[in-house]
């Protein structure tokens, strides 16, 4: 049995290449139906951003090996079970589930892996689930609290999922940051209360509630290091900045000789494959991903799908996303 699979073989160059398939007894064979790229991560990786001796990812199975190239890479893969090993349930058979494999026409995987689709969510919808996990692990680990003024910094796929999943919270003001015209709409209608480019965002800082100037809670999801210090401006006396970006290698030149000192900023790192420490006495990974398919449910993430390439083209969807046209949001591969 063999496969189709897309690999990063140098800097903004991709090829798809036929690889065996050779699954064991204690897995199930899935037949993709639609994987979503990631323009984060696998962007950095495209252009040859992410640093090569780092692992692909240690939490996940199905990425081994480092990030250099040639390497398959992608996580976000709904399809539907064709198959099973003689070592599993015959119930897994037929159904349509989430898994965290790069880019191919089918995989095999052990169950205990891969994620049910909900009947009241779409494989479209399902393939953002890696982007609402994100989100609701950095809401975890950002805490907001009843009456907090919260500043998102980017409006992509991720800091969208972030906004409407914060819009839930009584808070005094969700305010996004974006310099692009179409996702500041789609950030209001995420939930966001306010959105402006970076040039206004001091306009609408001022002290909505009582004495406290600056925001309580930022998030710095944009991916460019240099809005990391307007995030850290943007932020009140002993406020919190989450960091939810992944620079790769491109260098974050940090001013820290302002206000970031005296006014007890804390900046914080969130990155999902880990949870932080304070959370797992109560947390795992797994009901932590209950809680994203829930979210997932409620968000309208389906708006944020704008463009769809069969897989034979997915050179041609990379090379879209890094010229980055202003109307670019989510890009899906579709298998026939």
């Amino acid at each position: 049995m063999n496969r189709n699979s897309l690999y990063f073989t140098g800097e903004t160059e991709t090829a798809i290449k036929s690889t065996p398939l050779e699954p064991e007894v204690g897995e199930v064979v899935v037949e993709t139906r639609v994987s979503a790229i990631s323009a984060g991560t696998e962007l950095l990786v495209y252009r040859g951003e992410a640093p090569t001796d780092l692992p692909a990812d240690e939490t996940l199975e199905a990425l081994d090996g480092d990030l250099s190239f040639p390497v398959a890479y992608g996580y976000a893969a709904v399809g539907d079970v064709v198959s099973t090993g003689s070592a599993v349930d015959d119930r897994w058979q037929g159904r349509t589930v989430f898994a965290f494999q790069p880019h191919q026409t089918r995989f095999s995987a052990d169950p205990e892996t891969l994620i049910p689709v909900p009947e009241s969510v779409s494989h479209e919808e399902m393939a953002l689930f890696p982007s609402v996990e994100t989100a609701t692990s950095l809401v975890l680990d950002g805490r907001p609290r009843v009456g907090e003024e919260i500043v998102v910094f980017g409006a992509g796929v991720v800091g969208l999922c972030t906004i409407g999943i914060l819009s839930s919270f009584p808070l005094a003001r969700l305010i996004a940051v974006e310099p692009l015209s179409n996702r500041r709409e789609h950030a209001r209608e995420m939930g966001a209360d306010v959105a402006v480019p970076p040039d206004a965002l001091d306009d609408v800082l001022e002290p909505s509630t009582g004495d406290c100037d600056g925001a309580d809670l930022v998030y710095e999801l944009s991916g460019h290091p240099a809005t990391l210090d307007d995030a850290i401006g943007a932020t009140g006396y002993d406020g919190r900045v989450i960091v939810g970006s992944w620079y790769g290698e491109k260098p974050a030149m940090l001013d820290l000789g302002t206000s970031f000192h005296r006014d007890r900023i804390s900046l914080e790192s969130s990155q999902v494959s880990t949870l932080a420490p304070e959370s797992r006495g109560r947390w795992t990974r797994s009901r932590r991903g209950e809680t994203a398919v829930n979210r997932l449910r409620d968000l309208d993430v389906g708006s944020l799908v704008t463009h769809r390439f069969p897989f034979s083209e997915a050179p041609e969807a990379y090379r879209l996303l890094d010229e980055r046209d202003d109307d670019v949001l989510q890009v899906l591969l579709t298998y026939s």
